[in-house]
C-alpha cells in the first residue's frame, strides 16, 4: 500500500505529470479545461485511506467544446496507450464501471496491455447538466435554487481546474452561494424548525421520556449547524462531512463545545441550558448579519414553565418580514430538500428537480 496523498494534490500531479504531455504532443492547439470537480470526498478535502477503495485514485475530468467532443475516443485511445500503469503507487487502470452498483469503478492494477484510466471527457454543458440540470447558471429561478442539491453545488465551487481554457471557473461564479434572498429564506425556514420544537427539549425531559428529549436536541442541534454554514456564506455539504465541515466554520468556537456538551448531557436540564446557549449564540450571529431588523435575544422561561427558550418565534418573524416583496413572501419556510436527512437519493439527483419546485407552488 502506497503513503497516502490527498486526492486533489494526487490527481493535479497526474495531469500535469501524464496527461497535459500526450494531449500537448497528440493534440496541439487544442482548447480545454482539467480538473477535480463534482463527485467525491477528495474534491473537498476530506479523503483519507478509507476513500482509496473506489471511485478514488489519480483521476480528472477534461472538458472540451461541443465542436471538439467527437474526439473524444482518440483521446481516449492516447491516454490508454500513453499513460503509466501507476502513479505516485496508486493504479492508473480501473475495472470497468458496475451496472449493478451506479457505475462504481475500482482501482484495478496491471502491469502490460492498454490502461483504462478513470478520466471523463464531456463538455461543460454536459456536466452541469448531469449536475444541476441545466447548461448554464444564469438567471436561475429562486425556486430553481432551493431544488438544486446543496452538496451539489457544494462540490462544484470546491473543485480545482489544472487548466482551463475553456473558463469554466468562470462559468461557476454564479453558484458561489445562495442570492440574498434565498438565504434569507432558508435562515428563517431553519429557525421555524427550531422554534417548533424548542420546548421540547425539557418537556420530555420533565416527563421522564429521555430518549425523546435527546432526539429533539439532535435536530435542533442540526438546525443551528446549518444556520450557522448559511451565516458564513457556505454551503453544506450532505451528512457524512457535515460535522467535519461546521467545525472548520470560522465561528465561535463556544458555540460547538456548547452543542457538544447538549448532545453528550445524561440530564434534560443540563442538555437544555447547553442548548439554548447555543441557540443564543447562534441568534447574536443573526443579528450582526444584517439581514433583518435586530431581533432581542435573551433566554427566558417559557411562559410559567421551568424550560428556558429565547423565543426563536421572533426570529422567524423578523425573516417574514424580510421576505415581503420577494418571490418567498408567504411560501411557508419549510427549508430545501437537501436539509433533510435520508433524502439523498431524492435530493441529490437532477432528474428530480422539477418536481421538488413544485412543492413550493413553482412552475418550471
Amino acid at each position: 500500500m502506497p503513503a497516502f496523498i490527498k486526492g486533489m494534490a494526487l490527481c493535479e500531479g497526474f495531469f500535469h505529470d501524464c496527461a497535459k504531455p500526450i494531449l500537448t504532443a497528440r493534440f496541439p492547439g487544442l482548447p480545454y479545461s482539467a480538473g477535480l470537480i463534482g463527485y467525491g470526498s477528495d474534491v473537498l478535502g476530506y479523503d483519507d485511506a478509507v476513500s482509496t477503495d473506489h471511485m478514488w485514485g489519480p483521476r480528472f475530468y477534461l472538458f472540451l467544446r461541443e465542436e471538439d467532443i467527437g474526439r473524444k475516443a482518440e483521446i481516449m485511445e492516447a491516454f490508454a496507450e500513453g499513460l503509466p500503469y501507476t502513479y505516485k503507487g496508486y493504479s492508473v487502470n480501473f475495472s470497468a464501471p458496475d451496472p449493478n452498483d451506479n457505475g462504481v469503478r475500482h482501482a484495478e492494477p496491471v502491469t502490460e496491455g492498454k490502461v483504462s484510466p478513470l478520466i471523463f471527457i464531456e463538455t461543460f454543458e454536459e456536466f452541469l447538466i448531469e449536475q444541476l440540470g441545466r447548461p448554464d447558471l444564469h438567471r436561475i429561478g429562486p425556486f430553481e435554487w432551493l431544488a438544486f442539491s446543496e452538496h451539489r453545488l457544494l462540490t462544484l465551487v470546491s473543485g480545482k481546474f489544472f487548466a482551463d481554457g475553456l473558463g469554466c471557473a468562470e462559468k461557476l461564479s454564479p453558484i458561489r452561494f445562495y442570492p440574498p434572498e434565498v438565504k434569507l429564506y432558508l435562515v428563517g425556514s431553519n429557525w421555524e424548525a427550531v422554534a417548533s420544537e424548542q420546548a421540547f427539549v425539557g418537556r420530555t425531559g420533565m416527563v421522564g421520556d429521555e430518549i425523546g428529549s435527546r432526539m429533539i436536541c439532535a435536530r435542533i442541534a442540526e438546525r443551528l449547524m446549518r444556520l450557522c454554514f448559511l451565516y458564513c456564506d457556505t454551503y453544506a455539504p450532505y451528512s457524512k462531512w457535515f460535522g467535519t465541515a461546521f467545525d472548520r466554520l470560522p465561528v465561535d468556537g463556544r458555540i460547538g463545545e456548547a452543542l457538544r456538551a447538549a448532545l453528550a448531557a445524561e440530564c434534560w436540564k443540563e442538555r437544555e441550558d447547553r442548548l439554548v446557549l447555543a441557540q443564543a449564540m447562534v441568534a447574536e450571529m443573526h443579528n450582526k448579519s444584517g439581514l433583518t431588523r435586530p431581533v432581542e435575544v435573551r433566554v427566558q422561561n417559557y411562559f410559567s414553565r421551568d424550560i428556558r427558550v429565547i423565543y426563536a418565534d421572533r426570529l422567524v418573524t423578523a425573516c417574514e418580514e424580510a421576505l415581503k416583496g420577494t418571490a418567498f413572501a408567504g411560501v411557508p419556510l419549510i427549508g430545501s430538500m437537501s436539509e433533510l436527512g435520508g433524502l439523498s437519493e431524492f435530493a441529490e439527483k437532477a432528474r428530480y428537480i422539477p418536481q421538488i419546485m413544485r412543492i413550493y407552488g413553482a412552475s418550471e
